[in-house]
């Protein structure tokens, strides 16, 4: 539970947060500009770097890395060092906000223990993806145009036939297809830099020749799940799971996360988007009917997230989320951040609150307040600013962005007529319960299933 340790949470972030992150801002102008010309205050700003990583064990690929490209010289080692001295910076941010917030929870959090991977993998894919990514530094954002996007597709093509590369192709294709719809990117008056600085990073380092870590564990026991985080896009959705784990055998609980996706076109909004999800019915049912899941041999990789396999999971008892909250959240461990994942953007942990004041936007409890997050409530279920005010309990995740914690409401319980009445994202996992949310799709009539089957006749053609 987060009672009074919400205003410990809240307090000033700890010491050298933010002279980091202006660091961090200094290197993503630098990007912004290019590396092709060096001015005076990109130089400044990738001399901090180095500066900031002095007592390091990066410090001297970082300090010669900042004098090549300084220079002129901008092979791909040096970006790879700068990289990497960035997501370090990001790393030990992430690190100090989560030993902060585990200590306000009391969680325990398992040690990363680096696993044995695969030395060799398609050499020849990563060079196109470094050439490419190399481009991108030297012209900066504001020098991408149609053609430098383009030169990307037939790399991108190439990693999603290879399954162990699919996840460095998704995140080059989401570049790509940003940069080219914000073209002419020269043109606008305010770029997404931190974004875009932040997916750049992420694939320079995964374009590295390996080792990289392999695969998890086979896991098998009792799922309760706490709620779900829906993310939806124009072209796709994905939904992430989030749930106390009670493996077979009598081992600790742990929390884990799991996650289905599907894609989909802008015109399938709303409750209508649970239907591409239809080939996980286990985990939909699970999620509607609030039941916990026996799973079997599910792969379970080191940073705590199942690879779902319906075909694994079968559905167990009733399992009340708010139960599980109140008696099993605070016991569970935490597993370990994987290195690339540690990113301040990236916290999400789950946690249970009640006996709050709410006015729809914010918490008030043991003398702290903090937002809701209102941004992230989906359009797929029932949850919204109302509820939110009206409610006493909360199962959500705990956020930092933008400088301030923040509260994604996963689940709200409040009272109505003396009686206790839940709301939660996945209760429309079969179908709106909200007889107006209902009587809307069915005037909407099946989308999906008529956007289906002009696809097959497209296809048939």
């Amino acid at each position: 539970m987060l009672d009074v340790q919400l205003s410990e949470l809240i307090a000033d972030g700890p010491a050298g947060v933010g002279a980091a992150l202006d660091v961090v801002a200094g290197f993503d102008a630098a990007l912004t500009h290019g590396f092709a010309r060096i001015g005076e205050e990109p130089a400044a700003a990738l001399a901090a770097l180095a500066g900031a990583l002095g007592g390091t064990p990066l410090a001297g690929r970082v300090s010669e890395a900042v004098e090549k490209v300084s220079a002129g010289s901008v092979a791909d080692e040096h970006l790879a060092a700068l990289a990497g001295g960035r997501a370090a910076l990001f790393g030990a941010v992430h690190d100090a906000l989560l030993a902060r917030l585990d200590t306000a929870l009391g969680r325990t959090r398992a040690t990363w223990e680096p696993v044995a991977g695969e030395s060799e993998t398609r050499a020849n894919l990563l060079a196109g993806c470094r050439i490419w990514l190399r481009e991108l530094a030297i012209v900066g954002w504001r020098g991408v145009d149609h053609d430098l996007v383009a030169s990307a597709d037939q790399t991108i093509e190439a990693l999603l036939a290879v399954p162990e590369l699919r996840g460095l192709a998704v995140l080059l294709d989401g570049l790509a297809t940003e940069l080219r719809a914000s073209s002419p990117i020269a043109t606008m008056d305010r770029l997404p830099a931190r974004r875009w600085a932040d997916l750049w990073t992420r694939a320079t380092l995964l374009s590295q020749q390996g080792p990289w870590p392999g695969g998890g564990e086979r896991v098998s026991g009792r799922l309760l799940i706490l709620g779900a985080d829906v993310h939806e896009h124009a072209t796709v959705v994905r939904v992430q799971v989030h749930a106390v784990l009670e493996p077979s055998g009598g081992a600790p609980t742990m929390l884990v996360r799991t996650s289905v996706a599907a894609a989909k076109v802008d015109t399938i909004v709303g409750p209508t988007v649970w239907r591409l999800l239809g080939g996980h019915p286990a985990l939909l049912a699970a999620l509607a009917e609030h039941r916990s899941l026996e799973i079997t041999d599910m792969p379970l990789l080191p940073g705590g997230d199942l690879v779902w396999h319906d075909d694994r999971a079968r559905p167990g008892e009733e399992a009340d989320p708010f139960a599980t909250a109140r008696l099993q959240l605070g016991a569970a461990t935490a597993a370990a951040v994987t290195p690339l994942d540690r990113h301040p953007v990236r916290i999400a942990e789950p946690v249970f609150v009640e006996g709050y004041k709410s006015d729809g936007r914010t918490l008030t409890l043991g003398g702290g307040k903090i937002a809701f997050d209102l941004d992230r409530l989906p359009s797929c279920g029932p949850l919204t600013p109302a509820l939110l005010k009206a409610s006493t309990a909360c199962v959500g995740l705990l956020r930092w962005d933008g400088g301030q914690w923040s509260l994604q409401p996963l689940a709200v319980q409040s009272v109505v007529k003396k009686e206790p009445v839940a709301a939660h994202n996945g209760d429309w996992a079969k179908g709106p319960t909200d007889p107006k949310a209902a009587k809307a799709e069915a005037r909407n009539g099946d989308v999906v299933a008529v956007l289906r089957e002009r696809a097959g006749r497209l296809l048939r053609k």
